[in-house]
């Protein structure tokens, strides 16, 4: 005659995979209600699509879909369901500022903004390919987190940052005070660079000496990049990575993306509800 062998839960979860927690959890719990099936999904699709998010953002978003839920409602069903953020990878400073030319003091730190185009801040990055690196300039208006100007090429030279600058030149309008903040690298410190600065007499600031954080809202910029569109796909050529990574700057990151600093709103959409102040000439403000 057999006999049963009763295992200890321990085991028993070990092998079926499951935590001890959500076996006890299933025994005592009845199945999900159909109004947290239906969040469940969307906030899953989410997940895909923002990996990166937490639960303050996904609670953010779902708000923008049209549910009204809590941010503890949306912790509790994220670990439930396991939706954890990808580990971000570690970030590489490509700043060399081993050169004789000019430096500037750093204005931004003294600054107190209060609308956009008052303080432009800029900072370049390498991005994989298969069989080389090119490298990504971007500018950003400090205020919204507007990318405002960017340019992608396989050079180093000055001529990658200029070409972002004179892209958000091109599309924003320049006020009287506006302040460009960059690091001491030599692509923001060469003659032609600083001249055309001078030339449309915007202010320019740099960061102090190995201080990256003098220009945070760049390095967290750079950030999401790499860890939302570079590190999750694979670009075939420079063509390609240009077209794709421009996709995600202008029609996600501007567009979509929500920040907390902006209220959980996208930069596009926070600029659009400073309504009539964008269009006005900012005040230049210092502490």
């Amino acid at each position: 005659m057999k006999t049963e062998t009763q295992l200890p839960v321990t085991t028993m979860c070990q092998r079926a995979g499951v935590s001890r927690a959500g076996f006890y959890r299933h025994l005592t719990e009845g199945p999900p209600s159909r109004g947290d099936s239906v969040v469940r999904a969307q906030m899953q699709d989410i997940a895909l699509e923002w990996p990166s998010y937490g639960s303050r953002r996904i609670t953010a978003e779902l708000k923008h879909r049209g549910w009204e839920v809590n941010r503890k409602r949306v912790q509790r069903l994220m670990r439930e369901d396991n939706l954890l953020c990808l580990r971000k990878r570690r970030f590489v400073v490509t700043t060399n500022s081993a050169h004789g030319l000019a430096v500037y003091p750093n204005l931004a730190s003294t600054m107190v903004l209060t609308g956009v185009d008052q303080l432009w801040v800029a900072d370049l990055t390498y991005i994989r390919l298969e069989e080389e690196f090119v490298y990504l300039a971007v500018i950003l208006d400090a205020f919204s987190r507007r990318v405002i100007g960017w340019e992608l090429d396989r050079t180093l030279e000055d001529s990658l940052t200029m070409a972002a600058l004179r892209k958000a030149l091109a599309h924003r309008p320049v006020w009287p005070g506006l302040v460009h903040h960059s690091d001491r690298g030599i692509q923001y410190a060469s003659g032609d660079y600083t001249r055309l600065l001078e030339a449309h007499h915007i202010r320019i600031s740099m960061s102090r000496k190995a201080s990256p954080w003098d220009n945070a809202t760049c390095e967290s910029f750079m950030k999401t990049l790499k860890y939302e569109e570079v590190y999750r796909t694979e670009y075939r050529d420079l063509a390609d990575a240009r077209s794709r990574i421009g996709e995600f700057l202008e029609k996600v990151y501007n567009e979509k993306r929500l920040h907390s600093a902006l209220d959980y709103r996208s930069p596009m959409e926070f600029e659009r509800t400073l309504g009539s102040e964008a269009e006005q000439q900012p005040a230049e403000v210092w502490r």
